[in-house]
């Protein structure tokens, strides 16, 4: 069977065209030995099977950058490339192509984005460039099939390059005279959409129109979220999940430790999915009934605002912002999946081109950014004493961040690439492809979660039986009453905060704490130890050692945090 691969720039629509021959059947995972993760399918054309494999997106080949050097390496295996260009920006896109010919690959060239290119009056002679390169050139349109069947037959024709320039002048030199040989301009009037493009890249009303995104994004993914629990996961739970629990605890009536395993603890005498820690409790009600409708939800979100284009103009908008602690503008986007849920904001860090990244900004997320239903409960339990406490709250929480993270970015050492892209054009989302992409990262998420959120379960039960936790509060609470002007009763509740930190914020408010006592204790907690399922999932993403030096990061700035907040409020 052939090996197919996809290469291309970022958002060229790759990952639409992937979808569009894959159909639902692919499999998502990571590239050997890394956590770059590719996608493959099996397509079929007159009885011939090919793999498909989706290449990571680049710029160039001989880049640093993990993902650029699994692309490398896929196409270096690959039997036929199939290079996706976006039409609409020929001359940059042809730099990859050139470096492509450059391995001597049986090649394609996809064409995409056709229609879009006639609209804005570009002309392309697709015969000359076919010509020229001495490998085939078909225009396609992903979004809506149009070129994919001819491209598909085009695969046994699939030729090696003719032109083999060697070097980096060569290359551009080379370009030059493509582009001026195949490639014509008309006049093209202004539309409502090209001012739109320039008006969310400027500093002024790009950071007016980013914010609002950002604030509709953060409104609309805790209105589909919530409604997803509400409305469908809690009543499937408690109306058909429950009495299965309550029949299954019966019949373990004989071996109390395999009852207290699988089932977990009974509070006032019935099973309650988010305390029990059963593995069949909990674990499944955390995994399925908390955090996958935000997944859901984020994802979906996210997916809009890749596909409509907007996402890399928020990227290019708030790169300066986040060079200033390290990063680049593409950190937003695990920034914002940790305001849902800080699981799926921990593994979408995989975006982020170095491990110095994925480091400091999962440090960040698991200290300074609260999850969705944690700041449900801030809100309702703040929020009685007025705005200004529950303001107070979120802003000591950004100082933290930004102050953090400048303190991380010269004290964690490491490979930091700039932020390099093409702006794509705004286009509507083609909703065929946008959720088998949702899909595909849904079943992603549920493949590599659960048994790390069930095993994390399993272990914070089994200190449960052992009583430590209990132990551990007595030892501490002292301190909290000494140094942070908190009452000892609030040190169990950081305790219990490691196993769900939403769970332990509702425990303050019958603690009659003074406002200024949970002004302390909502931003202690919002920064202390991750969630349980949290814990997991950065243990799983970037190891025993970073995993040692993050908790060590949170428990100083914690702690810290609280003592200054004692002293100034």
């Amino acid at each position: 069977m052939k090996k197919v691969v996809l290469a291309g720039n970022p958002n060229v629509g790759k990952s639409v065209f992937f979808t569009r021959l894959s159909g639902i059947y692919a499999v998502s995972s990571n590239y050997p030995g890394t956590t770059v993760e590719i996608s493959r399918s099996q397509i079929s054309r007159d009885g011939v099977k090919f793999e498909l494999i989706d290449a990571p997106g680049t710029y160039a080949l001989e880049a640093d950058a993990e993902a650029e050097k699994i692309a490398g390496k896929l196409i270096d295996e690959a039997d036929i490339v199939v290079n996706v260009i976006d039409a609409g920006n020929l001359e940059r896109n042809l730099y990859l192509t050139f470096e492509l010919l450059e391995k001597k690959k049986p090649m394609v060239i996809a064409l995409n984005m056709w229609d879009e290119v006639q609209r804005r009056g570009v002309r392309i002679d697709i015969q000359a460039l076919s010509h020229i390169l001495g490998i085939p050139v078909i225009p396609v349109v992903a979004t809506t099939g149009e070129g994919m069947k001819k491209l598909i037959q085009t695969l046994d024709h699939a030729r090696v390059p003719i032109i083999v320039p060697s070097s980096h002048q060569e290359r551009w030199h080379e370009i030059g005279q493509v582009i001026q040989a195949v490639q014509s301009f008309s006049y093209h009037k202004p539309t409502w959409v090209d001012r739109l493009k320039e008006a969310t890249l400027l500093p002024v009303s790009g950071f007016l129109i980013g914010l609002g995104v950002l604030y509709g994004v953060f409104w609309v993914v805790r209105f589909i979220g919530e409604g997803l629990i509400n409305y469908i996961l809690d009543p499937l739970f408690y109306r058909f999940y429950y009495p299965l629990l309550l029949g299954l605890d019966r019949h373990l009536s004989f071996s109390p430790f395999l009852r207290t395993i699988l089932i977990g603890h009974l509070v006032d005498g019935k099973i309650d999915f988010e305390q029990s820690l059963g593995l069949l409790s909990t674990g499944i009600y955390v995994e399925l009934g908390v955090v996958l409708p935000y997944i859901i939800s984020f994802y979906f979100i996210l997916g809009l605002l890749e596909d409509t284009g907007y996402l890399p103009r928020l990227a290019v908008l708030l790169d300066g912002f986040f060079h200033r602690i390290g990063l680049h503008g593409y950190a937003i986007v695990p920034t914002l999946l940790g305001m849902g849920c800080n699981v799926p904001g921990i593994m979408s860090t995989r975006i982020l081109e170095s491990k110095t990244e994925r480091f400091i900004i999962s440090v960040l997320i698991s200290i300074a950014v609260p999850c969705a239903s944690q700041q449900a409960l801030i809100f309702g339990v703040l929020g009685k004493h007025g705005t200004m406490p529950v303001m107070l709250v979120y802003f000591i929480l950004l100082l933290v961040w930004i102050i953090l993270g400048v303190i991380l970015k010269y004290a964690v050492k490491g490979y930091r690439p700039a932020l390099v892209l093409e702006i794509p054009p705004y286009r509507f989302p083609y909703w065929k492809t946008l959720l088998p992409k949702l899909w595909l990262r849904v079943k992603g998420f549920l493949k590599e979660a659960l048994p790390i959120v069930s095993l994390g379960i399993l272990a914070v039960n089994l200190l449960f039986m052992t009583n430590l936790f209990p132990y551990i509060a007595q030892a501490i609470g002292p301190f909290f009453q000494k140094y942070l002007g908190l009452p000892s009763e609030v040190s169990l509740v950081l305790v219990l905060g490691f196993l769900r930190k939403d769970i332990a914020m509702g425990l303050l408010a019958p603690l009659q704490l003074t406002v200024k006592q949970l002004v302390i204790s909502s931003v202690i907690l919002a920064m202390f130890f991750p969630c349980v399922a949290t814990f997991m999932v950065i243990l799983k993403e970037l190891g025993v050692k970073k995993l040692i030096q993050g908790t060590i990061i949170m428990l100083f700035a914690s702690i810290l945090t609280g003592l200054i907040l004692n002293l100034v409020l």
